[in-house]
């Protein structure tokens, strides 16, 4: 499978990491419009056991707009998703979609440059989510 998004190992607790997740996207302009928590919705409807997994729907604002003015359609990719969930271990997994695989596959330069912009930011904000990851997960592409 090619890769589509853009991977961190954070080695702290998982609510650390949502809070780290989510003040790294604000510093690069996103707001998280959506939480999901797949963990308590797999055990409510299917009663099965699950790792914590959140799902963070992220969004900048300009960034949407530009896109949507551009292409009505786009907003079956928005927001962009941000998945976080604890590995086998004890470590934290922080992922962001990369829109250079998705909103720009296959679209014109307007919006290909778009994607270009928003991956440059979400990759910022992986990264300073990493710092003090790893080193062979921090910031890798998947």
């Amino acid at each position: 499978m090619r890769p589509i998004g853009m991977h961190v190992r954070f080695n702290g607790p998982f609510d650390e990491a949502i809070a780290k997740v989510t003040d790294a996207l604000k510093t690069e302009g996103f707001g998280i419009l959506t939480e999901i928590d797949v963990q308590t919705t797999l055990k409510k409807k299917l009663d099965v056991d699950f790792r914590r997994y959140k799902i963070l729907g992220a969004c900048n604002p300009p960034f949407a707009h530009r896109a949507l003015e551009t292409s009505l359609d786009i907003g079956l990719l928005l927001p962009c998703n941000v998945i976080v969930y604890e590995e086998d271990g004890g470590a934290t997994h922080v992922a962001a979609i990369d829109p250079l695989e998705t909103i720009a596959a296959g679209a014109g330069p307007a919006l290909q440059e778009i994607a270009r912009e928003v991956h440059d930011r979400l990759e910022r904000a992986i990264a300073l989510v990493g710092k003090g990851a790893s080193a062979p997960d921090a910031a890798k592409p998947r």
